[in-house]
This record gives structure tokens, sequence and C-alpha cells, in this order.
């Protein structure tokens, strides 16, 4: 089948919003049934739109990851905010994700207000429920349902696996009939490249102390076979940080540290590419790059692109 040949194929865009670390990337991960988007503990991890493609028989759902819904507070900040309502004029169904483990707050207001007079079907997702005794559930849902008249309420825990089949379902009964826009095998409209560098920057996320983690940006320089050496794949990359400090701390003692990124990211990038990878690392401080727009097209952050 191509193409949506198929009469009553269905197809359509997904918009996954929601706080910071709510879980979107973890149920984008588990729906796709393979590592697109990295995941961490610290908020705002997402900051490009990501798009996960699952395809079956009857429908093709492109899902688009959105970064953390937030209060900017620098340019790359004001980029992130612009990517997250972009998407929303752009899609046939909207998932609003909340953790079920925190009361509604101020940000999850300002988000169902955004969402107010948008004519496109919202899901309240609420994730995370494995964290919350099963009796609290209608007391989240009740709080919820008092701010805004969502299409569906579904809970379910991303990391776990609970209820993701039934709001898939739901979901593609909302989806209007349509063509296949990507290949079937296709699982995402990022190139490996960007892939690569979300998969170095996670570990750096994943190893460093606070200071570190929203001042870091991973530019690859370079993927090129190395035929001479069983076809292995050689990588590239450069991590950029806005200070000497954030320089001194990610190499770590006598390297320590840029080291086990490197380990720990080459396991990650070997599985996305099915070959042997050669990964080298270097780092370089690019003072405020985050409040340049120079270094955020440098780095990939291009606002012309949504």
């Amino acid at each position: 089948m191509q193409n949506g040949e198929n009469k009553g194929f269905k197809s359509g865009f997904i918009s996954i919003i929601g706080r910071p670390n709510v879980g979107k990337s973890t149920f984008l991960n588990r729906v796709i049934g393979q590592k697109i988007a990295i995941m961490s503990d610290k908020p705002q991890t997402t900051r490009n739109k990501v798009q996960g493609v699952l395809t079956t028989d009857q429908s093709q759902m492109v899902f688009i990851d959105t970064p953390g819904i937030h209060k900017p507070k620098h340019k790359l900040g004001d980029f992130m905010m612009k990517v997250a309502q972009n998407t929303l004029r752009e899609v046939d169904v909207i998932l609003f994700m909340v953790n079920a483990s925190e009361p509604i707050g101020k940000g999850d207001r300002f988000i169902l207000e955004m969402l107010e007079g948008n004519k496109t079907p919202v899901f309240l997702v609420i994730n995370k429920i494995d964290l919350v005794h099963p009796d609290e559930l209608l007391n989240i849902i009740d709080s919820y349902q008092s701010e805004f008249s969502f299409a569906e309420i579904l809970p379910i825990s991303a990391i776990q696996g609970n209820n993701v089949d039934r709001l898939l379902e739901t979901i593609g009964k909302y989806l209007p009939e349509g063509p296949q826009y990507y290949p079937a095998d296709q699982v995402t409209d990022h190139p490996e490249r960007f892939i690569i560098s979300e998969l170095i920057r996670e570990k750096v996320l994943h190893l460093t102390r606070e200071e570190i983690p929203h001042s870091v940006a991973v530019v690859i320089e370079k993927i090129a076979r190395d035929e001479e050496k069983d076809n292995m794949i050689r990588v590239m990359a450069t991590i950029v940080v806005e200070r000497d400090s954030q320089k001194g701390i990610v190499i770590g003692k006598r390297g320590a540290l840029l080291k086990e990124v490197g380990t720990l990211a080459r396991h990650d990038i070997e599985m996305l590419l099915g070959s042997k990878v050669f990964l080298e690392l270097w780092v370089k401080v690019q003072k405020d790059w985050r409040n340049k727009s120079l270094h955020l097209r440098d780095f990939g952050f291009r606002e012309d692109e949504y």
C-alpha cells in the first residue's frame, strides 16, 4: 500500500504539548518503538520540533513532540515557544499532556488559555499514572475538566505503556482519510545528523550539574564511512558551551566526563545507524550563544523552518 491507495486509510498530524518534563518525549519514543527524542529529568530538554511517524495498515500518524511550554528567558526560549505554538495551527489532534503526580498549575492554565478558541480536538492525556493511586484519578480529571472542555480524556503511563494502545485507537477515530505522507519504514522526518547531535546532548544533560544543561549545543562537524576500517562510521562533533568554567566541567578531570559522554553516546549512535562508530568529541566556548540569532541559526534553530 502506498500513498493511501487503500480506501479508508487515515492519516494526520498530532501535536504533543504540555509543561516541561511531563513525559512527551518518553511517550513519543514509546509509540514509535525506538529513541528519536532525547529524554532527561531536566526541563526544556526538547528544543526543536521532533516528528515521529507511526504507520500501520489502517493509518499513518505523524506525532510532533514540541518543546515544553514555559516563560522564555532568552532568544532560544523565544524560539522554543514559537515552535510549540506554531504546531497548533497545522495538526488534526492536540494531545495536552500533564503529570498525574503534580496538581494543575499556572503553566497548565497558560496552555489551556492558549488553546481557547482552537477548533482542533484537544485530548487531555494524564501521564505518569504509575506514580499515583488509582483513586486519585477522578479528582485529577475533575480539576482539569473544570478548566476546559476536552474532546477526550485518557490516563496513561508512557514509561510502562499502560493505556497507550487505547490512546492510539482513539486518535485514529479523529483522523481524516488521507494519503501516506512517509514511507512505511520511516520513523522520523529528521536527518540522522540531527538525531546524533541530540543523542550526544542527552548524555551531557545526564552527566553534568545543574549549571550546564541549557547552555549546551552539539554541532556535528562530519559523518563519514571509513572503508579501510570495516566500514566503521566516523562521527566528529563539537559540544558548545557558554563559559570557560562549563568547558572544564564537560571535559572533566583528565577528560573523564567527556570520555563517558562519548562512550554512552556511541552506543546509542551505533543502535541508530546499525554500524560500528568511532566518535570524536571536542568542547568549544561560544559566549552567550543562546541570545545570538546568528549562533542559533548555526546550531540548527531556524525559525523559518517552523
